[in-house]
């Protein structure tokens, strides 16, 4: 018997939470529990949102003992390149916890190797602005599907994830990433629930 939540392949996990619709006020409660446990890790959200994109989801993974672990929020918006809508996830974690590999569809619970392989054959392929510092950010290798790419913020892992593939080109143009921990932008708009977090479509 384990108190840990466990997975067949990876061992002990941090159970994964999302939230059933997104507003102020859910994003409010979630906000509310990172800080109230303890937790450092950042809930990173574009901001100024990319024109015509609205937030669609949140999810965190780590259990009521230590709080949060990594966070997850999902924006959609009209598709760069291409016609058709696009999603982007922005992923903080703390090394170990596995959501942002997940999510991007990579094996294991670390970046470090796939960073380590981006990192010899480039520089950095993207740049973004995290809580007002310059963070370079490079394209891992994930499903064909989707695009991601790793960098750090914060002493944590830093993963923006996108459907399709070409929506990465977004990043062309350096986002401002704001910590919604530290306050809530009452402008943000709201969208239909993104299947993403869930690891749907």
């Amino acid at each position: 018997m384990h108190t840990d939540w466990r997975c067949d392949h990876c061992g002990p996990v941090e159970p994964l939470h999302f939230a059933d619709h997104i507003s102020a006020e859910i994003l409010t409660a979630v906000c509310g529990r990172i800080v109230q446990s303890g937790s450092e890790v950042p809930l990173w959200c574009p901001w100024p949102l990319l024109t015509g994109w609205t937030v669609t989801g949140v999810a965190w993974a780590g259990d009521d003992r230590r709080g949060p672990r990594a966070t997850a929020l999902a924006v959609s918006g009209p598709a760069p390149l291409a016609d058709g809508p696009a999603d982007l996830v922005f992923v903080a974690e703390e090394p170990g916890v596995g959501l942002g590999n997940h999510l991007a569809g990579l094996d294991g619970t670390d970046p470090g190797p796939y960073l380590d392989d981006a990192m010899e054959t480039s520089a950095a392929h993207a740049k973004v602005r995290a809580a007002g510092h310059p963070t370079p950010l490079w394209a891992v290798r994930s499903k064909e599907d989707r695009s991601a790419y790793v960098g750090e913020a914060r002493a944590m892992w830093l993963y923006t994830i996108a459907w399709p593939a070409p929506a990465g080109y977004v990043l062309a143009d350096q986002i401002l990433l704001h910590d919604l921990t530290d306050s809530l932008p009452s402008e943000l708009v709201f969208g239909a629930l993104s299947p993403r977090l869930r690891g749907r479509v």
